[in-house]
This record gives C-alpha cells, structure tokens and sequence, in this order.
C-alpha cells in the first residue's frame, strides 16, 4: 500500500537522525552494492547540513538554443510538492543548472534540497534561503543557451561511487550528510530505515561504553560487528 503524506513526512524525519555509512552498510547487506553516488558530490554552502527526502527527477541535456529562458525548467519544477528533493541530471559540464530564484520557488513548493549531477552558482545566497544543495561543481555561468530540460520524473542516472553510473527512479529516497550521498530505492525505504535505526542504536551504546573506559575490543566482542 502506497505511503500517505504524513507517513512519508515521518519517515523523512527519521531518516534525518541517521547517517549515510550505516544506510550504506544496509544496503550492503541486502546485496544493493551501487547506491552510493560519487564523491564529487558536495554540499554547497559546505554548511549545507543534511539533505533528506523524496526523489524528484528532472533530465537534460547540452544544446544550443536561442535565449530567453527555459520554460520546460520552470514547468518540471512546477511539480515539486512537499518533502521531495530535486534530482537533477544531464550531462552539464561548464554551467550551473540553477541559482536563487529557481531555489526559491521549489522551497516554496516544499522541496527540502537539491540533488545535483551538473553545477550551481548563487551559492551564499542558497545558504541564507536555508536550502541545502549537494553539486558536483559551482560556476556563475548559467544553462539558458546552452543546457535545457528535456523531460521530469523519469528514471535517471547519476555518476556513481562503487559503479559508474547509479540509477534514482521517482520517489526512491536520497540522504546526503558529511559522508556523501546514497540513494535508497522506493520500495525498501522504511525497512531499511528500521535496520539502520537498530544500528543507530548500538553505536551509541558503544559509544557510551567506549566513553565509559571499554576497550575497542571487550566492546565489539559485547555488541558485535557494526
């Protein structure tokens, strides 16, 4: 049965409050080895903070054009809706796909970031809208002319961290903390997200025991791998 929007908005919530490696060690376990994008991906301001949500895909591509706009652009964006994030792809190189003004308008969507396989420029003033993007790169030169929209909520593909190219289809979930950014498919959010919660959970205690004059080892014999 498919998540009403409460129930998606709390486990937003929750996903917030863990990180990326132990999403990534789950993953791992279930046999999905090419979640991960790659490490070129950044948050921008780097005080970005946590991105977290719904994944909403927006496609492009280089291509001359005449100026005057991206209409295409600002029709996907029109889409956006409450706690899902922007995944934008194409093959961008040299130009950011968005600044200010188009962040503002997905914030006041409800979008909760920006996932970014291309570049982005406005970036002091993205961190004063509190809107965390996580870009390859940063560049003030902008796409109009020169890279254009050509299709949203689709499958599209991200360059990758163990593969080359790692795949996010409409409203899988994407996490992106200090460590980077995975990708989490629809289907198996929420139990994931219970495995990660009970691994959460034991490296505090082992934190706390570790604090508590445990040795490295007397703990992973007493909690076990993790």
């Amino acid at each position: 049965m498919p998540l009403n929007t409460q129930q998606k908005e709390q486990i937003r919530q929750r996903y917030l409050q863990v990180d990326t490696a132990n999403v990534a060690d789950v993953l791992d376990n279930m046999g999905l080895l090419n979640q991960g994008l790659s490490p070129q991906f950044s948050p921008y301001p780097v005080t970005a903070g946590r991105i977290a949500g719904w994944a909403y895909t927006i496609r492009g591509q280089m291509t001359p054009y005449a100026m005057g706009g991206d209409a295409d652009k600002m029709q996907a964006c029109q889409g956006l809706s409450q706690g899902e994030i922007s995944v934008w792809s194409g093959d961008g190189e040299g130009i950011c796909y968005f600044g200010e003004l188009i962040a503002i308008g997905m914030k006041e969507r409800g979008c909760t970031g920006a996932l970014v396989d291309g570049g982005i420029r406005d970036i002091r003033w993205l961190g004063e809208l509190d809107f965390p993007v996580f870009a390859r790169y940063r560049t003030p030169v902008q796409s109009i002319g020169r890279w254009k929209v050509t299709g949203s909520q689709m499958p599209v593909f991200m360059r990758g961290a163990a593969a080359g190219l790692v795949e996010v289809k409409p409203g899988d979930f994407i996490l992106g903390d200090e460590d980077g950014v995975i990708v989490i498919p629809a289907g198996i959010a929420e139990p994931v997200l219970l495995e990660v919660e009970r691994l959460t959970e034991i490296e505090k205690n082992i934190r706390s025991e570790l604090k508590n004059g445990l040795s490295l080892a007397e703990a992973l014999k007493k909690f076990g791998h993790v």
